[in-house]
């Protein structure tokens, strides 16, 4: 962190109205917490991963796995299991240097070695990506509205779209953390279970799936005419490069960094960070057990019915088409259902990016010097802005492009794109920032080798069959 920046912290760490307010971005010696022992104790302090979770089951498990799963078959379930399994390392890099600094994901990216222009290369290289996945999400909010036009006809698609728009701007640019993450778990965890009951019902339709099917989606084949949506897919199930980087404003939001207080030479800071960290793995491991879960479901509805079914979600009868999965499980009873579930772990995905990129994109103009992120007051201001403004172009891109899956599979590719990003970040952070008394296991190291190894080795694969193999 700059000088000056840290300088104007501490001016502000020791004022009556920081410490009133509990701004967690700013750490005093008051806000200092012993960490929890065991499972139990630390159940309550959970939350950042989940509301990780509520993020990606929209666009990633409920459109982009299930598009694949169509369109390939079981033959391609390898790819989003390693994509849930093996990103979460990064994840945990990135949540630890944040207990450990205090440091948001863009101060992070900034201290980034390389070129600089006003900042870091890598602050300019996430600001690029970042207008593909406003595709993506403009994507999320056409598949929201294209489910609310279904159940409600009567208001055409644009209406329902700057309806869907305004709603998620109201929820965010006040909210705080406690009512983002209660809200968005909740929304996700009333559309999981209709799921996971869908895929049990199935077993008793023409559709079901057996053990063989299962196990041919574990061949690591790749089929050519399907890596552009596996690439998308990877990218964008499980938790992607950026949900990795907005674990961070969790973490830091929900405490750890705070109950963890500045670092300090001696044993006693040493001691309290392992044992904050040792929390978040717990909070990491949990979510990455729920979406892994969850994202398999997807994908075997979407393999078994619609592959079976020779249908292809995409353009406007994306949902009509989704629906199916449902329906020839549970009957057509379960449309009105899955109509609404989809309205709710769609929105939530929506919410849970909005209030996340707000804070990331106050964390960038704060680098840029554009407003200072670790004043509460200007911080919150942005915050506010962006809630407004990013909707609405979303709702433009939608009404637009008007191809939910096409936008949303290419806003895969870019966070395919960011994920090497964040490879980089995370493999520097912990062998340049990562603090001695935090060293890891060898264990834990050759963990984050293997990930590393995964990822760049399926996006090798994934370029060599589009361009070579296919010509």
């Amino acid at each position: 962190m700059d000088k000056h920046l840290y300088e104007r912290k501490l001016d502000r760490e020791r004022s009556p109205v920081a410490r009133k307010r509990r701004d967690p971005y700013l750490m005093t010696d008051a806000d200092i917490k012993q960490p929890p022992k065991g499972w139990w104790a630390s159940l309550r302090f959970l939350g950042p991963g989940l509301l990780l979770s509520a993020s990606v089951v929209g666009s990633g498990e409920l459109i982009a796995t299930t598009v694949l799963g169509a369109k390939a078959g079981f033959v391609t379930l390898w790819v989003i299991l390693v994509s849930c399994l093996v990103k979460v390392v990064l994840q945990l890099e990135f949540g630890k240097h944040a207990i450990s600094s205090g440091e948001p994901t863009m101060v992070a990216l900034d201290g980034l070695p390389g070129l600089r222009f006003k900042v870091s290369w890598a602050v300019w290289v996430w600001l690029a990506i970042y207008v593909v996945k406003f595709v993506q999400e403009g994507g999320v909010l056409g598949a929201v509205v294209l489910a609310l036009h279904i159940a409600f006809p009567g208001l055409n698609e644009v209406a329902w779209a700057c309806i869907v728009a305004v709603s998620v701007s109201l929820l965010v640019f006040r909210g705080h953390y406690v009512f983002i993450q209660g809200a968005a778990v909740v929304m996700t965890a009333l559309f999981t279970l209709l799921t996971f009951a869908c895929v049990v019902f199935l077993q008793f339709t023409p559709y079901a799936f057996s053990l063989a099917d299962v196990g041919s989606g574990l061949s690591f084949r790749l089929p050519a005419a399907a890596v552009l949506v596996a690439i998308g897919a990877f990218g964008i199930t499980g938790i992607g490069g950026d949900e990795i980087m907005h674990y961070v404003y969790w973490c830091i939001e929900k405490g750890y960094a705070r109950f963890t207080g500045s670092r300090r030479e001696g044993e006693e800071w040493a001691r309290r960070a392992k044992g904050w960290i040792s929390v978040m793995y717990k909070d990491a491991l949990i979510s990455m057990l729920v979406y892994t879960l969850v994202t398999a479901a997807f994908y075997l509805l979407g393999a078994a019915v619609l592959h079976g079914r020779g249908e292809l979600p995409q353009g406007q009868a994306t949902i009509e088409t989704l629906s199916r999965m449902y329906t020839e499980s549970l009957g057509g009873w379960a449309k009105g259902i899955f109509l609404a579930g989809a309205v709710v772990v769609l929105f939530s995905t929506l919410f849970a990016a909005l209030a996340a990129w707000s804070r990331q994109f106050a964390d960038t103009f704060g680098r840029l010097g554009v407003i200072d992120f670790f004043n509460p007051r200007q911080r919150r201001r942005f915050i506010a802005l962006f809630a407004w403004i990013s909707p609405a172009i979303w709702c433009v891109l939608f009404v637009t492009i008007r191809a939910p899956v096409l936008m949303i599979v290419l806003g895969g590719i870019g966070t395919s794109i960011m994920l090497l990003l964040v490879v980089y970040a995370a493999v520097y952070l912990r062998y340049r920032r990562l603090p001695v008394q935090l060293k890891p296991s060898k264990a834990y190291d050759i963990w984050l080798w293997l990930s590393v190894s995964a990822i760049v080795a399926l996006g090798i694969y994934g370029l060599y069959q589009q361009f070579i193999v296919k010509g």
